[in-house]
């Protein structure tokens, strides 16, 4: 026993030998665990950024990119061609240049990109489409790196190489964001655009209640190539997808509720979730459903993008398709320049939304001064006649008061039929924050004149506009077990606020420009709806009480969901679950944890 005693001893005496005295650069010592920075007089735990000595080698990106098969690639954004230099690097080919300046308006092509935005005001504008190729392009807010993905290996490698390294990590399908979550600056991305599978169930079987049919989406489908494959299906089908055809389906849309124009009918997007196949934090692959990680399913189900797991896959329900009908309906300076008549009729459209929503209809209207542009009114399960009777209380009012408008009916053998005559592709490139309020049927009921007013207050302050959408969930999903905020279920009206941005604002002027957006553009939507909220995916980052608003009660429970799935915040997209001691400093680039 001696002998084993001395041995043990002489282990023990060696082991911490090597630990105390080998090379410093061979020890985990507490700044390879932390980033520690002073910003404003505050100290912050940063993530890592170039730069910085916890910033992986050049042999630690070269061995990402062999694991991932050569799909890593360092960013140079689209514009690139059209300066003479990008990080001193020649990039000017005028071809090259005169595609991307062409394309730059387009949704389509901007979402198949590797990192571009729609909208580019979190880019930080700083490479844009040029005829003087003179001019600075610099990185802006762009990840530094982006892996293509093609395999869920290459997703978990991206998220295991942030999590190891500590490096902000973006997860990107379309760009499609108004609220600059899917880019980063000097961070990772991960680009799950190619994740193109879909397969359609004829009759689902479990784990849940639910007996219809139902389809496993890739988290790279967009919306309307999704209804395209579901309208080919026979019989054909029909799913709850975004109202504007470029929408990524399966990330952050359905993480964040998913609002569209089958909404009011059978429920939000996130209603729809059967199963979830993501890759969590901890780079582990996951499934979760009502019997596998259910805590985890509650949560991907509106309790915000980026927050709590990266979507390989959902699995939702589909519907039969049915026979709807719509309606373009316009005011607009060809019928009058009279403000009072404008407002008039505007005033009439909008405080008729809880009779839309009653009769499971969607709307989607532009709103910007002298301009209301409503395409379309859909009404799912109608035809010319039904549509016309239920908007009967809207055509008399605006014949009372002598209201001059446009009005076109249609009917449509589906509803596929339907969404590609009526909705069209959104615009890319604008440079804008946005805001905005879920007015639900009590405040419409108590207060729909005092909302009107509140709209007008702030297209004053904004000199942009609304982009409206009538939806109300609860119509046909009024009991549901998930993180979507309550009120969701009492809603009727959906307005996004825009404010339009200067390309070359100065960081004062875009701190200004949030806090006119937080307090004369959204405060009167806020004051004239107490009874109302926000939405996660399209909404102001300065919303006061962001957590209750974007999420009411279930907000308690998301963030104790937060620390359990992602107790090292890996992923993060702002003002969502568990965030509050996280901050982007150094005026838009570093993310970093409050000490």
């Amino acid at each position: 026993m001696l002998t084993i005693y001395t041995f043990m001893a002489q282990f023990y005496f060696q082991l911490i030998f090597v630990l105390l005295f080998r090379p410093l650069s061979a020890r985990p010592s507490l700044e390879a665990r932390q980033n520690l920075v002073t910003f404003g007089g505050r100290s912050y735990d940063c993530k890592c950024y170039p730069g910085d000595r916890c910033w992986p080698s050049v042999s630690k990106w070269k061995a990402l990119n062999n694991t991932v098969g050569g799909l890593l690639k360092e960013v140079v954004p689209d514009s690139a061609v059209c300066y003479n230099t990008f990080e001193g690097r020649p990039t000017y080919n005028a071809p090259a240049c005169a595609e991307v300046t062409a394309n730059f308006p387009g949704e389509q092509w901007t979402t198949d990109r590797d990192v571009s935005n729609l909208w580019i005001f979190w880019t930080n504008n700083t490479c844009l489409p040029t005829t003087n190729p003179s001019d600075a392009c610099t990185l802006g807010y762009y990840p530094e790196y982006v892996i293509l993905a093609k395999r869920k290996e290459h997703i978990k490698a991206g998220i295991d190489f942030a999590r190891e390294n500590n490096i902000r990590l973006v997860i990107r399908n379309t760009g499609h964001d108004f609220m600059g979550r899917s880019t980063g600056f000097g961070s990772l991305a991960i680009n799950t655009h190619n994740f193109k599978d879909v397969r359609f169930i004829k009759k689902y079987t479990g784990p849940g209640d639910w007996t219809g049919g139902a389809v496993k989406v890739g988290a790279g489908i967009q919306g309307r190539e999704l209804l395209r494959q579901a309208f080919d299906q026979s019989p054909k089908v029909a799913i709850v997808t975004g109202e504007c055809p470029t929408v990524g389906f399966a990330g952050g849309y359905i993480q964040g509720g998913g609002h569209g124009p089958l909404a009011t009918l059978h429920g939000m997007a996130a209603d729809q979730a059967l199963s979830f196949e993501v890759i969590t934090a901890d780079g582990a692959y996951r499934t979760a459903n009502p019997r596998e990680n259910p805590d985890l399913f509650w949560a991907l189900k509106g309790g915000g993008p980026s927050t709590f797991a990266a979507i390989v896959s959902v699995l939702v329900k589909t519907f039969p398709e049915i026979p709807s009908a719509g309606v373009i309906f316009r005011i607009n300076s060809t019928h009058t320049n009279d403000t009072e008549i404008f407002w008039k009729g505007f005033r009439i459209f909008h405080n008729l939304s809880n009779r839309y929503v009653d009769n499971g209809m969607f709307v989607y209207y532009e709103l910007f001064p002298g301009l209301l542009n409503v395409q379309p009114f859909v009404g799912p399960n109608m035809n010319a006649a039904k549509i016309k009777q239920v908007l009967k209380p809207l055509s008399d009012q605006l014949a009372s008061e002598n209201i001059p408008h446009d009005w076109v009916v249609k009917e449509f053998p589906t509803f596929f039929e339907l969404y590609i005559d009526l909705f069209a592709d959104e615009g890319a490139g604008a440079n804008m924050l946005t805001g905005g309020r879920l007015f639900t049927k009590t405040d419409i009921r108590k207060n729909a004149n005092g909302i009107v007013d509140a709209m007008i207050q702030s297209l004053a302050a904004s000199g942009g506009g609304f982009v409206g959408h009538i939806v109300g969930p609860g119509y046909g999903a009024p009991t549901v077990d998930n993180a979507i905020h309550p009120r969701w279920r009492d809603g009727s009206s959906f307005s996004i606020s825009i404010l339009n941005m200067p390309l070359r604002a100065t960081w004062d002027e875009k701190k200004a420009a949030e806090e006119l957006l937080t307090d004369q553009v959204d405060g009167p939507l806020r004051a004239a709806s107490p009874n109302g909220a926000a939405y996660v995916n399209e909404g102001n980052l300065e919303e006061p009480n962001w957590q209750q608003t974007y999420w009411g009660s279930n907000y308690p429970k998301l963030f104790d969901l937060k620390k359990k799935w992602d107790p090292k915040g890996v992923f993060y997209a702002r003002t969502t679950p568990g965030t509050e001691q996280w901050e982007v400093i150094d005026y838009g680039t570093r993310l970093c944890k409050r000490l």
